[in-house]
């Protein structure tokens, strides 16, 4: 999005005649969140799914000025929407120029900015911050320290000549070099106990305790926390007064519905770079295998199978279009299903088994792919008259397809079939659609369906596939 000028006030006097009014960062959400509900605009963009179920909560809650906590299982976009939340911020908020916590010329709180807020008077210099530089976050680990989140003392300093009391001794940690901004710690239940500690403190009190004395900082800040549910329990590794403090527990969920799942796909999926085409067909053969893996009794549900499950699945399998066209100069790359094979074992490392599958994961998926491919093909092309090309079939003939196989290879193959128009069609292939890419991806899908339905038979070679009756 493109930022606006920054404004022109530079000092604190010209602050004030500018007429700036101070906001708490809550307080800025509150406004600015109510501001978008009454004129309908867009809260969360690049959101997808969570409008009616995990939206309303989360508005709620920043309402409501609360800090809180996002559970869900890994990759159903709890970090993408809490980095959203930055978006309902003002633009541009003044900061006193120089300071490492942000305060705000009207309320500086640190030692070093009191002072020079007395020194300077009205003509105190300040600074303008943007909203995306008023976030921060740390993905939670074993080995996080107090002083990565809180603060330390700061070795330079007293080397310095300076006292080991002497606040302005402290490097300040990542949460209160947020100060007046929106912090996220990931997977919270991963912080060591004492850590939780120290954040507790800050939830709290709103102050920050460094090597045993207080820093009476009152942190004004929105404190987000994503956790996995299994994880944010008494049973797990959450302190419970830590828990307690969190003003709301909201959950998140994968996508509910196939066309949640196959917008995710084409918002996310980074194929422009690549060049290659993935027609609509096969964006719902990999959703729908996403949703089926999810399902799966031999999956361990409690990990959940991530959002980038799916978006690497596409990616993958416009790569190997890519890498056909490299290989035999097709001009135009069009994905196909014999790219989808491959995906399976590229993948199969972001899924979490039962222990009773082990070794049979590559099987696993791969007859969950087979079974999307049939569903897409019963709702795309179930009722399409496919016997023309059926008819290519008579007196033994044979189709042979793969993944190194050209488009215009593959057409020749087959030969001309009547009404391939039709089919093309009912796969949302429109104007522009028809390439010899695209025709070939249509009619290999058709193959592909016919074989699934028992109609052809097919025939596993090296790199490829035989299609006969």
């Amino acid at each position: 999005m493109h930022k606006s000028p920054t404004p022109a006030s530079s000092t604190l006097r010209e602050l004030r005649e500018s007429g700036h009014r101070y906001r708490t960062v809550k307080a800025e959400i509150r406004e600015n969140l109510l501001s978008r509900l009454r004129d309908g605009e867009s809260r969360f963009p690049g959101i997808v799914g969570f409008d009616e179920t995990v939206l309303p909560h989360l508005e709620r809650a920043l309402i409501a000025g609360h800090d809180l906590v996002l559970l869900g299982e890994r990759g159903q976009g709890k970090t993408r929407l809490i980095r959203t939340i930055t978006g309902l911020l003002d633009e541009w908020t003044p900061v006193v120029a120089g300071c490492e916590i942000n305060d705000h010329p009207y309320e500086p709180v640190c030692v070093r900015c009191r002072r020079v807020a007395a020194e300077f008077g009205d003509d105190l210099p300040i600074a303008w911050k943007h909203r995306d530089d008023r976030y921060g976050e740390k993905l939670a680990t074993p080995d996080t320290s107090v002083g990565d989140l809180i603060g330390d003392v700061d070795p330079i300093k007293i080397a310095e000549g300076r006292t080991l009391g002497d606040p302005e001794t402290v490097h300040y940690g990542l949460v209160p070099r947020t100060n007046r901004g929106v912090f996220s710690v990931n997977e919270l239940p991963d912080l060591a106990e004492r850590i939780q500690v120290a954040l507790l403190n800050v939830l709290e009190e709103r102050d920050i305790q460094v090597r045993g004395y207080n820093l009476r900082l009152p942190l004004d800040i929105l404190l987000i926390a994503s956790a996995n549910p299994e994880d944010y329990t008494n049973r797990g590794r959450i302190i419970t007064p830590l828990k307690d403090r969190f003003g709301a527990e909201i959950r998140t969920h994968y996508p509910q519905s196939i066309e949640d799942e196959l917008v995710l796909i084409r918002q996310e999926a980074d194929l422009d770079d690549l060049g290659a085409d993935l027609p609509d067909h096969l964006v719902e053969v990999i959703a729908r295998f996403t949703r089926l893996v999810r399902e799966s009794t031999a999956v361990d549900a409690r990990s959940g199978v991530s959002a980038r499950f799916s978006i690497a699945a596409a990616e993958t399998a416009a790569a190997s279009a890519v890498r056909r066209a490299a290989l035999t100069g097709e001009e135009r790359p069009v994905t196909r299903v014999c790219d989808l094979p491959g995906v399976v074992h590229t993948l199969r490392g972001k899924v979490e088994f039962e222990v009773s599958e082990e070794g049979r994961e590559i099987e696993v998926l791969a007859h969950l792919l087979r079974r999307a491919t049939a569903e897409t093909f019963r709702g795309t092309l179930g009722g399409t008259d496919l016997a023309p090309l059926l008819d290519r079939f008579g007196k033994g003939a044979q189709v042979e397809s793969g993944e190194l196989v050209a488009a215009h290879e593959l057409l020749r193959r087959i030969g001309r079939v009547e009404g391939l128009s039709k089919v093309m069609a009912r796969l949302g292939m429109g104007e522009g659609d028809e390439s010899p890419g695209h025709a070939a991806a249509a009619l290999e899908f058709a193959l592909e369906g016919l074989y699934l339905m028992r109609r052809l038979s097919k025939d596993e070679v090296a790199g490829g596939a035989v299609y006969r009756t």
